[in-house]
């Protein structure tokens, strides 16, 4: 039974791989080709020297950063829920919070089967959900565009994410808070003394994890020595 079962488990992984690199692939060229083609159409194909200079001066930021991202979050979400992610996109704000929910809810560890198969449904509802609400927010646009618009309204709206990001973020911090406060207040004086690095979240996302593991191992090495 259990051969049978790590069998299953090999051919899945595999047939994911080959399916997520394949997507992945015909993705990047319709990401990288829409411009080409749309140019090709209308006339008016993209400056080279152009997209080269506005590459430079953000391209080698976010190189970096989607770097980072790919080795914080793959570890975290498995094969099939890391293609599923950074196809789809939205990472920090939609994919990994339903991720991280959903193993919290089903009890799943990071590295084992449960967790990759609960990672890959949970992100894949999510971005069926995404789309859904795009297609009713696209047809729904100009009939709510005076209600949307209200300034009622506005100061929901720029709170979204520091909410969505609050309450998840409380799940983990409760498990630890010693822990979990030095990290945050650190971090949150930087970002308050240094406002350019709140655009640089995904790198600083490095010298934090460092600290909170370099914090955690000694938590652990005091409680060890007691």
């Amino acid at each position: 039974m259990e051969d049978k079962e790590n069998k299953y488990l090999e051919k899945y992984s595999k047939n994911t791989h080959v399916i997520g690199r394949i997507v992945s692939a015909a993705t990047l060229i319709m990401l990288v080709g829409a411009p080409f083609l749309i140019g090709s159409i209308l006339g008016a194909a993209p400056n080279l020297s152009a997209v080269a200079m506005g590459f430079i001066s953000v391209g080698l930021i976010w190189t970096i950063s989607s770097v980072v991202e790919f080795l914080v979050y793959t570890p975290m979400l498995g094969s099939g829920g890391g293609y599923l992610a950074f196809i789809t996109g939205n990472l920090i704000n939609m994919k990994i919070p339903c991720a991280m929910n959903a193993r919290e809810i089903a009890q799943t560890k990071s590295g084992t089967p449960e967790n990759e198969i609960i990672s890959t449904l949970s992100i894949a509802a999510s971005s069926l959900t995404t789309i859904v609400v795009l297609a009713l927010g696209v047809l729904m646009l100009v009939p709510l565009q005076p209600i949307l618009q209200s300034e009622a309204l506005q100061p929901a709206f720029a709170n979204v994410v520091p909410a969505l990001f609050g309450a998840m973020a409380y799940q983990y911090f409760r498990k630890n808070i010693r822990l979990a406060m030095i990290p945050l207040a650190i971090m949150s004086l930087l970002f308050v003394f240094v406002p350019s690095l709140i655009s640089q979240t995904s790198i600083m996302i490095i010298p934090s994890g460092a600290l909170t593991i370099g914090l955690a191992y000694l938590i652990y090495k005091k409680k060890g020595s007691l």
